[in-house]
């Protein structure tokens, strides 16, 4: 775990995977930038690698971080992704173990090592609580807690899976924040993931494939928001105003 990485809840994750690149991936996380100033939340966003330079130097709010990350020394590796170069091209930290990327818990283990090394916070990705429960032992920065048959359906996990697996990592070690993952498809999903207890939530889907990306960030963020402070600022009211002509989730 990288000590001087610090985020806070609620935070949220963006994940572009191949859906967005180059100028139109900088367009979007300009948005998401200033988005996360408004409400005041932290963002993670995971582009493409080619892409981390360009938006980590065009950028203040969010932390970019790599969609995965090899464990090698630098020398030989031809088509590897070497730690040091992630680190160098200005990323703050590095997703492992995504559903779409999965590694064994040797291959976790080592990469987190590697990732501590060269100053680099680790985001993993987990299904079941008995994976998360191996992984927290190897002090992550952060957790994703995500049910890999439920990604891109626009299902959310339900009550009893966000506090299980809160819970099973918290009694490992409470530094770690879970993030509960897979099939955010609006605010609404945002709004009743957070009011579960999530410290954080994220998407790609609901994003990427949004018919306005940009309105679809300022509707999540503005939920994740509201939620957190239906939460846990009960005593007071929040400040965030409703956007306009942005059509946010209803029946909320």
């Amino acid at each position: 775990m990288v000590k001087n990485f610090s985020i806070r809840p609620p935070f949220f994750e963006i994940g572009p995977k191949a859906f967005l690149y180059g100028e139109k991936m900088l367009k979007l996380a300009k948005t998401i930038d200033k988005t996360a100033q408004k409400y005041d939340v932290d963002v993670i966003v995971t582009p493409q690698y080619t892409d981390i330079r360009l938006l980590a130097e065009n950028t203040e709010r969010i932390f970019v971080f790599a969609q995965h990350m090899d464990y090698l020394p630098v020398g030989r590796g031809l088509g590897s992704m070497l730690p040091e170069a992630v680190k160098a091209a200005g990323a703050s930290g590095v997703m492992l173990n995504h559903a779409e990327k999965k590694l064994s818990l040797h291959e976790v283990e080592q990469s987190i090592i590697r990732a501590d090394e060269v100053g680099l916070a680790t985001i993993v990705c987990a299904d079941t609580v008995e994976e998360l429960t191996a992984i927290a032992q190897m002090s992550p920065n952060l957790l994703v807690a995500e049910p890999t048959e439920l990604i891109g359906t626009g299902r959310t996990s339900g009550e009893g899976y966000v506090k299980a697996t809160i819970e099973a990592v918290q009694a490992i070690n409470p530094d770690i924040m879970v993030l509960q993952g897979a099939g955010i498809s609006n605010g609404k999903d945002v709004y009743g993931t957070i009011m579960q207890g999530a410290l954080a939530t994220g998407t790609t889907s609901g994003i990427m494939k949004a018919s306005d990306p940009e309105a679809m960030v300022e509707e999540m963020l503005y939920y994740l928001r509201k939620a957190w402070d239906t939460l846990h600022s009960a005593d007071k009211i929040t400040s965030v105003v409703v956007p306009p002509k942005v059509p946010l989730a209803s029946n909320l």
